[in-house]
């Protein structure tokens, strides 16, 4: 971030002069920020381990040049979808580069995933191994498994991205008369290849312990695998969550904070009970993209409410960042063209949509607010684009790539007739 004739700069960009070529909402994504947290994980996994593989879970940002610039830095990918999937296919992104995540995958998705060479399931549920079984004897195919359990530990974040308590719609239970019958089931089974042990505790941590009870769990389990079955588990994927900078009260912790001790308690681990030391995959996506991301809007119509509050009104909301009224997520933002006024006040940025909860952030303290000043707001690279939607038959916005003063357009602006390009008016109502 630099300041230029009083502007906010992105990677070299004006993003006033941003908003006016690519017009408002739009999202605006540091190529160098994301290459920079690519490298990190690669000097301080990926080159420092053997026998590790880091995959960007997708579901913080998934587009085609989004995934062709992680594929670029060396990594594998996460899908979650059928949508997904067929994103990273149109990116040509490697199949066996590409594990397949999620609670419920239809028949069509696994097939399709199947077909295409998919390099991991990740299997969520006690009727998953059976359904994938099925399509593979018919289909005269392997799949490469892993298992997804949830090791029952508590982590301080928001309930609504905890994922690895006992009471959690993903994962299997530890269970020893559910899990390990599966378990043998597919160790058996000669068109599954058994690869290990997946979990994901809970997104936007910022302490390792809770990473570290659960990789004890996962060891454990490893550990009983091979009592039990004589088999030694190929893979271990810890999942991700690792935090990022929303406010300037949250803490981001290094890569190396995370899996230095993870690493060392696996190989120590292993190395104690004499067991194999599988691969171990990780599946950072929030961290990877969410600070490289700013959101652009336009300030249009201010609303003062002497004693109380003021409003100013964006051309947007929570149809770009529905996060503040699903999680009662935080941000900061910034005026972008007023970057170095000193004179601030409290301002509420409230959105256009019609829901009392379409408030961007409550009393902002920023210079002093006129219709046509442009918003940033910081740190919206993860879930801003993948969670938007049409609520109001309010149109997605552009996705812009800038660089070292280089800026291309990636994704373009909805337009209203592709809105409703799949309405059809019934016969009887023409």
């Amino acid at each position: 971030m630099s300041e230029v004739k009083n502007h906010l700069l992105w990677d070299g960009c004006d993003t006033v002069e941003l908003a006016k070529t690519y017009g408002t909402p739009l999202y605006v994504f540091s190529e160098s920020m994301i290459e920079q947290a690519c490298r990190e994980l690669q000097r301080d996994f990926i080159q420092k381990y053997e026998r590790v593989r880091v995959a960007y879970a997708s579901k913080a940002f998934n587009v085609l040049a989004m995934l062709k610039l992680v594929e670029k830095e060396g990594l594998c990918l996460d899908v979650v979808s059928g949508g997904e999937l067929y994103t990273a296919i149109a990116a040509d992104f490697e199949p066996e580069k590409i594990e397949f995540n999620g609670n419920n995958k239809s028949v069509a998705e696994l097939e399709e995933a199947l077909d295409y060479g998919v390099g991991r399931f990740i299997i969520d549920s006690m009727q998953e191994l059976d359904l994938i079984q099925h399509i593979c004897r018919e289909k005269k195919q392997t799949a490469k498994v892993l298992f997804r359990i949830t090791p029952e530990i508590t982590v301080q974040t928001h309930r609504y991205i905890s994922t690895g308590q006992k009471d959690s719609k993903f994962g299997i239970p530890l269970d020893e008369k559910v899990l390990f019958p599966l378990i043998k089931q597919a160790i058996d089974a000669p068109e599954i290849d058994f690869y290990g042990i997946h979990f994901h505790i809970g997104s936007q941590l910022a302490d390792n312990q809770t990473h570290l009870a659960a990789a004890n769990v996962a060891l454990n389990l490893v550990k009983q695998i091979k009592e039990r079955f004589d088999y030694e588990v190929k893979e271990l994927n810890y999942g991700g969550g690792f935090g990022v900078r929303y406010t300037k009260a949250d803490v981001r912790q290094p890569y190396a904070y995370f899996l230095d001790p993870l690493m060392e308690a696996t190989i120590t681990f292993c190395e104690e009970h004499q067991l194999y030391r599988p691969t171990i995959v990780i599946e950072p996506g929030r961290s990877i993209v969410a600070e490289a991301g700013i959101t652009l809007h336009t300030i249009g119509s201010i609303k003062q409410l002497p004693g109380i509050r003021t409003y100013a009104s964006i051309d947007g909301g929570m149809t770009d960042n529905i996060r503040p009224g699903l999680y009662q997520a935080q941000y900061e933002v910034a005026i972008a063209n007023k970057q170095t006024d000193q004179d601030l006040e409290p301002v509420t940025i409230s959105g256009k949509i019609c829901e009392s909860t379409d408030i961007l952030v409550k009393d902002a303290l920023l210079p002093k607010v006129a219709t046509g000043d442009i918003l940033a707001t910081y740190t919206t690279g993860a879930y801003g684009y993948s969670m938007a939607s049409n609520y109001n038959k309010i149109a997605i916005p552009a996705v812009i790539f800038v660089k070292e003063g280089r800026a291309e357009e990636v994704v373009k602006r909805q337009s209203y007739q592709q809105m409703i390009q799949n309405e059809v008016i019934p016969t009887h109502l023409r």
